[in-house]
């Protein structure tokens, strides 16, 4: 029985794709990842599962295949940071699972405005409590992964509600992609409601 490798793909263009990651996808029998993912690898050949809102089936997918099938479980970004891993470590052990580190959104993110980010807190808002605030106030820098629930503008309007008026904020919208836009601002400027697609919001002290 081989292992399940667990891939991450990077922040979403194949630039940015690392070759071991491909290797492990290539050398597949099975591929498991989101369409938006499983549209940016090479799966022609191989049998495929689309992740949505069936994990369970998920789960129940890779015991029924992995005896005699090589299975990659696809993820966005870096398999360490806010990825399917902690799901997938509930199932099965760490001596079942061949970990393939890829680039984070939020690695991308700070490279492309230029700042470091050893010092920074790292969260995310995807389907959580918010506990921000308190982050912003403690650090210099605070990296965060948004959702369609707080959105840049939500973010910034719950700042200013809690006094936080005079850190710059930074939105970074299609990471990687040909229509990446990535908008540095007050948060005053970023209070007014607009659309914005799932991005990465940086608050810096700069």
């Amino acid at each position: 029985m081989s292992k399940i490798a667990v891939v991450g793909l990077g922040p979403g263009h194949t630039d940015y794709i690392l070759p071991k990651a491909l290797s492990a996808i290539a050398q597949s029998d099975i591929v498991i990842a989101g369409k938006r993912n499983l549209e940016s690898i090479d799966v022609s050949g191989k049998a495929t599962f689309i992740v949505g809102n069936n994990l369970s089936q998920m789960i129940e997918f890779i015991n029924d295949n992995r005896d005699s099938k090589k299975i990659s479980v696809v993820v966005s970004g870096d398999t360490g940071f806010y990825s399917m891993l902690r799901y997938l470590k509930k199932y099965f052990g760490a001596e079942e699972l061949d970990v393939i580190t890829g680039i984070s959104s939020m690695q991308y993110m700070f490279a492309r405005i230029g700042q470091s980010w050893e010092d920074a807190y790292l969260g995310s808002l995807h389907g959580r409590k918010s506990e921000f605030i308190e982050k912003v106030k403690e650090y210099d820098k605070v990296g965060l992964l948004t959702d369609n629930k707080w959105t840049p503008d939500k973010i910034a309007t719950e700042l200013l509600i809690n006094g936080i008026d005079q850190k710059i904020m930074y939105v970074g919208e299609n990471l990687s992609y040909e229509n990446e836009k990535i908008t540095k601002g007050s948060i005053e400027q970023f209070a007014e409601k607009k659309e914005y697609h799932i991005c990465v919001v940086v608050i810096s002290n700069e």
